[in-house]
């Protein structure tokens, strides 16, 4: 089922963040928001993942359980990377299926704590951990952000190799990614 969004208004406090938002995300595919920074993209992902809630509109179509790739990379700085991906997973996922994915993207040292990880090791790792989640949607929220250009062009190919049929909602800034994800497009503008 698509998700259907209509009328979507946020504000905190004076500042309004949408302003009566509408869309529609097709089901089992890669949609990109792409819009100026302060627009309210983040925001709109929060509130479909259930983080905030709008202060007026309404959302249909919206599955359970959704998996996501934050801003920031919200791991276990402890853990190592296999133990971070593993928290999300159904039960009966091998580590040794969580090490290939790991390792088709680059990380390799699998043993070490996620804290040692550059942070574009770390993002990665997010990565990973969202695509292997147990979950029926994910959101991305700029999940390419710091990685170099030959970096990011593997994970984009992991991205879309791993999430075909799946419904995937992304946020982005770049009409490049956008162009090698090939997926549906939303702009948003200052004020939606």
């Amino acid at each position: 089922m698509d998700i259907s969004v209509s009328g979507i208004k946020k504000s905190f406090g004076e500042k309004i963040v949408l302003d009566g938002f509408s869309g529609t995300f097709r089901e089992t595919h890669l949609t990109c928001i792409m819009g100026p920074s302060g627009c309210g993209k983040t925001t709109l992902l929060n509130i479909l993942m259930g983080i905030e809630l709008q202060d007026e509109g309404a959302i249909s179509g919206m599955p359970k359980k959704p998996g996501a790739v934050f801003q920031e990379d919200r791991l276990c700085e402890s853990f190592n990377a296999i133990s971070n991906v593993r928290m999300v997973c159904a039960k009966g996922m091998k580590d040794s299926f969580i090490a290939s994915h790991l390792e088709s993207i680059g990380i390799s040292d699998l043993s070490q704590p996620v804290r040692e990880f550059s942070g574009g090791m770390k993002r990665r790792v997010a990565i990973v951990r969202a695509i292997l989640s147990d979950s029926d949607i994910l959101f991305l929220d700029e999940p390419f952000k710091g990685l170099d250009d030959d970096t990011k062009n593997l994970v984009m190919d992991y991205v879309v190799e791993n999430t075909r049929n799946r419904t995937v909602v992304l946020v982005t800034h770049s009409l490049d990614e956008v162009k090698a994800l090939d997926c549906d497009m939303i702009l948003m503008g200052e004020k939606e």
